[in-house]
């Protein structure tokens, strides 16, 4: 199986440019895929372009990729309602610096082998050209007519926010670095997600017209899931592949609880688990769900992945620590227990929020974002104070349940966790 056979099957592979196939089949090939530096650590959503390269890696091609420490000052209005806010130097070389930690993790950049991985940054060729010059030798090649027949521009000037000419240029800018990328490197393939179509297309187009050269490409699709909610975001923000920003448990926890369509599509994604072995998963999982082998498949293969093996079994014991011992009595547990517990959330909380009824404690808290909100969930059964189910509304919460004079463990549905110390 060749690799755009490989990505296909494994549902990566959305739009692809005539000639690919055969130019990946021909020699080997240098590609290349951009991440915006908006912040120190790449998250989840980045997590398909990260595989895109290993795979490509993988294949015997050289993988490039680029920090956009230039275009990141610009931003790229593709899939956006309205202009972000501009980030500054200080504030881009930190999120550039976390970006390239985390990639070397993935890729293979400090090998002799001649498909080396190589990392880059846009701010390196775009700090020494002049506006003048761009607009001379760059954006004379390109037609308002051709960018603004682009998905992401129409969509922004039909829009009630419009366009501002720096989000316009960004296509221009991005296209230029497959341009710099083909013309320095011999890179003639860039892949990226399906909203990226646009711009890579601008690339081709300007190494075509500038270079009189032939460059590739190819996207995949944007992950979704199946009940329509953003991919990669919980209650609590985005999953980050930083283990400071996310923890590997949470990590873990977050692939555990994908619903069986998710999954079933998730581990072609992002495991590299191949289709027999994905088939004989599935097939298994699907005689008996209750067990969810699918899920934990997932989580296993892509928590290793990403934090390596160690962390995961740490996310294994402390997913049978919470969930196995749930009927053991929260008093039985130490006081080092409690302060040592992974995958709790830790809140402190002032001595006057008690004398509440629970209700009132839980919003004060933060633990719920509204009374309503924490009513409707007790009155359904999902929650827990101190491992003891809370049925009624009017229970106090007071000094006198505290753990160790004072702790409060606080279950909220089926895996949110708190810790609760007064002060």
């Amino acid at each position: 199986m060749n690799l755009i056979e490989e990505l296909r099957w494994r549902g990566m592979l959305q739009d692809i440019m005539p000639g690919t196939e055969e130019q990946l089949l021909k020699e080997k090939t240098s590609g290349y895929i951009g991440f915006d530096p908006t912040a120190d650590s790449l998250h989840i959503g980045s997590l398909v372009p990260i595989l895109l390269l290993v795979h490509l890696q993988r294949a015997g091609h050289k993988p490039y990729a680029l920090v956009g420490g230039a275009t990141g000052m610009i931003g790229d209005p593709s899939g956006k309602s309205a202009e972000r806010n501009l980030l500054n130097e200080e504030q881009l070389n930190i999120n550039i610096a976390g970006i390239k930690k985390q990639l070397s993790r993935f890729l293979d950049f400090t090998s002799n082998n001649e498909n080396a991985a190589v990392l880059v940054n846009n701010y390196d060729w775009f700090k020494n050209i002049s506006f003048i010059e761009f607009l001379r030798d760059t954006g004379k090649h390109i037609t308002v007519n051709y960018m603004m027949a682009k998905e992401s521009v129409k969509k922004r000037i039909e829009g009630d926010a419009g366009i501002s000419y720096t989000e316009f240029a960004y296509q221009l800018m991005q296209g230029y670095d497959f341009y710099w990328l083909y013309k320095n490197e011999n890179c003639k393939l860039q892949m990226g997600g399906s909203d990226q179509w646009g711009n890579i297309t601008t690339g081709t187009e300007l190494i075509r017209r500038k270079a009189s050269g032939d460059a590739f490409a190819f996207t995949c699709p944007l992950i979704k899931k199946a009940d329509g909610t953003k991919f990669g975001k919980t209650e609590s923000g985005n999953v980050w592949l930083d283990a400071d920003k996310t923890s590997p448990y949470q990590f873990y926890q977050f692939w555990l609880n994908a619903s069986d369509e998710d999954a079933e599509n998730w581990i072609k994604i992002f495991t590299f688990l191949t289709k027999e072995e994905v088939d004989e998963i599935i097939t298994v999982h699907k005689a008996d769900a209750s067990k969810r082998l699918l899920q934990k498949c997932l989580a296993q293969e892509i928590t290793s992945f990403v934090h390596g093996q160690e962390e995961y079994h740490k996310a294994i014991e402390t997913t049978e620590k919470l969930f196995s011992n749930q009927h053991a009595p929260a008093e039985s547990l130490s006081e080092e227990d409690l302060q040592n517990m992974e995958g709790v959330q830790k809140i402190s909380i002032p001595a006057s929020l008690l004398n509440a009824d629970v209700i009132t404690f839980l919003a004060d808290t933060k633990i719920f974002p509204s009374k309503g909100e924490a009513r409707k969930m007790l009155q359904n059964g999902g929650i827990s104070i101190n491992r003891k189910k809370a049925e009624d509304i009017q229970l106090q919460i007071t000094a006198t349940m505290l753990l160790h004079k004072k702790y409060l463990l606080v279950q909220k549905g089926k895996k949110n966790y708190y810790l609760l110390e007064v002060n």
